[in-house]
């Protein structure tokens, strides 16, 4: 479980519909989930059953059709500092470096000394030392994500979304990639929320994985991870916990399940 005692985040009968040639598309429906302040949450599910769309109602950046999503006991309505987002792609600045790439995610009002030391902070928290000068095309993909991720947190937000961050890395940067977020996430004790198609990345990251029903998006399952970290991929309990994961999704009982891992 996370780091805090009261539910941080909450999302109360959220729904979302688009209308499309005149017809309406479900896309979530009921969606009910409390999440502790320092909590990790995983969320899985197939390709189209909204679980990208579930970030950006959290975020601000569309609104709920039905329900409500309240940050910290208040009403999220618009994006604000209280919560950051990373995307698959970087979504760099090109003409910028990494310095300046970081500096746009500080409020405006925060003063030149303090501008620094935050992004010092936090070139430092995300393993980019020596490459403040940089520009984005200088970059590996891996190291344009940390940028992206110093960019989130240097606004100092309470809760970090993460949707397939790491869904364009090659596997082993993929794997180097989650140790940094797991890292960041002891040292900052944010509340993260985390979108993926990866449910060995679901499990070693998550305290709970939250498994999405197929459109309309439902919450089909919530499986708690009770293992301490850094988590062993090879442990029979991490397998347990994948086939738990796998039986949702094919619908058989978790012995079964095994067959597929």
């Amino acid at each position: 479980m996370g780091n805090g005692s009261h539910n941080f985040l909450q999302i109360k009968g959220a729904g979302k519909e688009y209308t499309i040639d005149k017809q309406a598309l479900e896309v979530l429906k009921d969606i009910n989930l409390d999440v502790a302040e320092g909590e990790f949450i995983s969320i899985v599910g197939i390709s189209g059953c909204g679980k990208s769309t579930l970030l950006k109602i959290i975020v601000g950046l569309e609104p709920a059709t039905t329900g409500k999503v309240l940050l910290d006991g208040r009403v999220v309505r618009e994006p604000s500092m209280e919560c950051g987002i990373v995307f698959q792609e970087p979504r760099l600045l090109p003409w910028s470096t990494v310095r300046q790439n970081i500096d746009f995610g500080i409020p405006r009002g925060i003063g030149g000394e303090e501008r620094r030391k935050r992004i010092d902070r936090h070139i430092e928290l995300t393993g980019l030392t020596g490459f403040d000068r940089a520009l984005p095309n200088q970059l590996s993909g891996g190291m344009q994500q940390r940028v992206s991720i110093a960019r989130a947190l240097v606004g100092e937000p309470k809760a970090l979304l993460l949707d397939e961050p790491f869904g364009a890395l090659d596997a082993l940067t993929r794997i180097r990639m989650q140790r940094e977020v797991l890292r960041i996430w002891e040292t900052e004790k944010r509340t993260m929320l985390l979108v993926t198609h990866d449910i060995d990345e679901a499990i070693f990251l998550g305290d709970r994985v939250v498994v999405m029903s197929k459109r309309p998006g439902r919450i089909q399952k919530i499986i708690p991870v009770e293992s301490s970290r850094p988590r062993n991929r090879t442990s029979e309990y991490f397998q347990l916990i994948r086939a738990k994961v796998y039986s949702q999704f094919f619908n058989e009982t978790e012995q079964s399940a095994e067959y597929y891992l």
